[in-house]
């Protein structure tokens, strides 16, 4: 039997027939093309190509359940037409602005194989073909040159390993320019296009030639170090000597190197120079404007008026619980006191310690005129069920408007409000913080609301805990226990945990419940069966995708979040007939999938079944994939703020199963029940306050699996990394 020859072929050579798809947004093309006799489909994010064009793509063979064999390329490399005929159908193909096939038949009778150069290098000429006069000669030409460029662009980045949905947007936003304006700096393309980070863009500057000490490459790697600083660890600023260390490290060059370079950044202002605490901080502007704006702002709302006396403010809150049969505590009373008659309040607490109470008690004394918000989805959810008023996330409060960073609401359009109450503060980061600061008009109340135990933003910054502090905004630090929480092991062991006392393990009749195995993979077979069978059947009938939720305090390892997600996917949503699915990298999306949105996406559509639209996806939002097209390669998700939003294959990689999160994913959410592998891990990532912040992510049940010692090793370890920002030092410089 004779071997096919383009079986394991790595790259074919082929001329385009027909485009049956294509996206002009993101470039993913469906096209037909011949090799030699044979007819293939080649799919993939690709330049535009016209019917006849020769062409070498880079990639591998797929079979596409619905459409059979296919090629998926990667990258492709385009031969300019030589013969006649493939000049003319090129230039008629519709790719450039103005020339239809009437226009390209003259233009190729007039200068034959020469045409292409004539167009690029001699456009004057054009003039000699009748019904050409100067003006249009000029924009065939220019259109020409912009499509070919665009062309040449996208295949000269897929040739530096850059993936071709960011090689679109580059070849898109630079134009005919794209290849001099990366080959003089390629580093400016970490400034321009949201997607390329430094590694990329140096990649690129490496293989250009672009020697390691370029001023260019300097300057970007002193940047990159404070954002990776910001992104990973949370930090607004470095100490100037731990910036150098780490910029020389990544860059390989010497921190001698680095001094000049900074000092050139320091005097264009991108980076700012700032004495904080005795520290030589260096900031990038907008970390240094955002944190100097919120301490600003706090300070003006801090000098508001107070409004109400005490005594009308006293009897109203014992109405509030006689007509509740609640009895607050003093502190629970100050708490709501203080919200009513102050512009600034901060109210933090642990669980069972009556926050959504207070929240509800402040909601009756100050009327209509108050919004709710928080900082996700299920956050703003969960805020509306426990107090009957509509609550929605900062970013739809905001109203946010599809330009990237960008919000409605801001000093010249504030919100509408007399007060505002934020839930969740401690994942509020610096930027979502000056948003809302920002969109507050004179007079307004704001009230914070959080649980400063809690980790931090994921986002940089450490804002709630900046706040409280300084010691210059008021709080009310909740620390009793309502009585209906103190039969709850989950809300009693968070605060033993908080304390450093061990929890209290299988208790009879509780809540909280231990199950002891020896290894992250006993751990792992563990949880998928409570998941699957054991705590579905123990809570009656609870659905194990939306009632139960594993965390896991690791990304790798035997019961970490990649593999609990893959043995959970396979064990609850396994594939069936009729059952859609398609693969992104190592991942399988299938409908009934849960799934977790992993980045901001500000430009990403959404729709509601009310009919009412928008755009913005945030990381954190938790949904399931509703219906899977595998002929366009279009996901779509339902989010649990009844959002829908389709995915086209190249978004999926801002998109993760979701059976499993980490600790830090899991922030600002609440669930029925919740299983976590305790199996041991980095000291770093084994800490008392991600513990307890798991732990506090349960309303009903929560189960441990693995070994006593490890719960012990989280108690144990108060570690709480700390996080160079500026607010603290400037909120005490703002309010004295």
């Amino acid at each position: 039997m004779r071997r096919d020859p383009l079986a394991d072929a790595t790259q074919i050579e082929a001329i385009v027939e027909d485009t049956i798809f294509r996206n002009e947004e993101n470039g993913y093309t469906v096209m037909e093309a011949r090799v030699g006799r044979e007819s293939i489909t080649v799919v993939g994010t690709l330049p535009a190509l016209a019917a006849g064009e020769q062409v070498i793509f880079q990639g591998t063979w797929i079979e596409h359940p619905q459409y059979g064999k296919q090629w998926k390329a990667t990258a492709c490399e385009i031969k300019k037409p030589t013969t006649l005929l493939g000049i003319e159908r090129y230039l008629g193909s519709g790719l450039i602005r103005g020339m239809g096939p009437a226009t390209a038949k003259l233009l190729v009778q007039e200068f034959g194989k020469r045409t292409l150069d004539i167009l690029s290098e001699h456009p004057d000429q054009l003039t000699r073909v009748p019904g050409i006069g100067r003006k249009r000669a000029a924009q065939l030409a220019e259109s020409f040159r912009e499509q070919y460029a665009a062309r040449e662009a996208m295949v000269f980045l897929q040739s530096y390993g850059v993936p071709p949905n960011l090689a679109v947007k580059i070849s898109k936003l630079y134009g005919a320019d794209a290849q001099r304006k990366i080959r003089e700096n390629p580093y400016r393309l970490i400034d321009d296009i949201e997607g390329v980070g430094f590694v990329t863009a140096d990649r690129i500057a490496l293989s250009l030639g672009i020697p390691q000490d370029s001023p260019f490459r300097l300057q970007a790697g002193l940047k990159y170090a404070l954002q990776e600083a910001a992104g990973g660890e949370g930090h607004t600023f470095l100490p100037k000597e731990m910036l150098l260390e780490r910029a020389a490290r990544a860059l390989r060059v010497s921190g001698e190197l680095l001094t000049h370079q900074l000092d050139v950044l320091l005097f264009a202002r991108e980076i700012i120079s700032l004495d904080v605490a005795g520290q030589h901080a260096m900031l990038l502007s907008p970390y240094f404007y955002a944190e100097k704006e919120i301490a600003r702002y706090l300070g003006l709302l801090l000098r508001g008026k107070k409004t109400g006396g005490d005594s009308a403010v006293e009897k109203k809150i014992r109405t509030f619980e006689r007509d509740h049969h609640i009895q607050f505590s003093e502190n629970q009373r100050r708490a709501v006191s203080e919200a009513v008659q102050r512009g600034l309040l901060v109210i933090t607490g642990g669980p069972g310690t009556g926050k959504t109470t207070i929240i509800n008690c402040i909601l009756s004394l100050l009327g209509k005129g108050v919004f709710l918000a928080a900082p996700t989805g299920r956050a703003a959810k969960r805020m509306s069920e426990a107090t009957g008023h509509e609550a929605k996330t900062l970013h739809r409060l905001l109203e946010f408007g599809g330009e990237e960073g960008r919000f409605q609401r801001d000093e010249q359009n504030p919100l509408d409000c007399d007060c505002v109450i934020v839930d969740e503060m401690s994942m509020v980061d610096v930027f979502l913080m000056r948003s809302l600061l920002r969109a507050l008009k004179p007079g307004t109340r704001l009230i914070l609301v959080g649980d400063a135990d809690q980790l931090p933003s994921v986002g940089a910054g450490n804002v709630l805990g900046d706040i409280l502090k300084s010691g210059v905004i008021p709080s009310v630090r909740l620390t009793d226990i309502f009585r209906q929480s103190e039969e709850s092991l989950i809300v009693l062991n968070a605060h033993r945990i908080n304390h450093g006392e061990a929890p209290i393990l299988n208790k009879k009749d509780s809540d909280f419940f231990f199950e002891r195995k020896f290894t992250p993979e006993q751990a792992a077979e563990a949880i998928v069966g409570l998941c699957q069978r054991r705590l579905p059947a123990f809570l009656h009938s609870a659905d194990p995708a939306r009632d139960i939720q594993v965390l896991s305090p690791t990304k790798k390892s035997g019961a970490g979040v990649h593999q609990l997600n893959g043995m959970l996917q396979a064990a609850l949503n396994p594939p069936g007939p009729g059952k859609q699915e398609i693969t992104y990298g190592d991942t399988v999306f299938r409908v009934g999938d849960k799934v977790m949105h992993i980045k901001n996406n500000y430009q990403l559509p959404w729709r509601e079944d009310s009919g009412a639209e928008g755009e913005g996806v945030f990381n954190g939002d938790v949904g399931f994939i509703t219906q899977v097209d595998p002929q366009d390669r279009i996901v779509t998700v339902r989010f649990d703020d009844e959002r829908t939003v389709e995915y086209d294959y190249q978004q999926l990689e801002e998109m993760e199963l979701a059976y499993c999160l980490s600790v830090h994913k899991s922030q600002g959410s609440e669930f029925p029940c919740v299983v976590m592998p305790v199996v041991g891990g980095p000291p770093r990532l084994l800490t008392r306050n991600l513990f307890y912040t798991a732990l506090t992510r349960a309303k009903k049940m929560v189960v441990l699996v693995g070994k006593e010692e490890h719960i012990a090793e989280f108690v144990r370890n108060n570690h709480i990394a700390a996080r160079y920002t500026t607010l603290l030092q400037r909120l005490r410089e703002e309010i004295r």
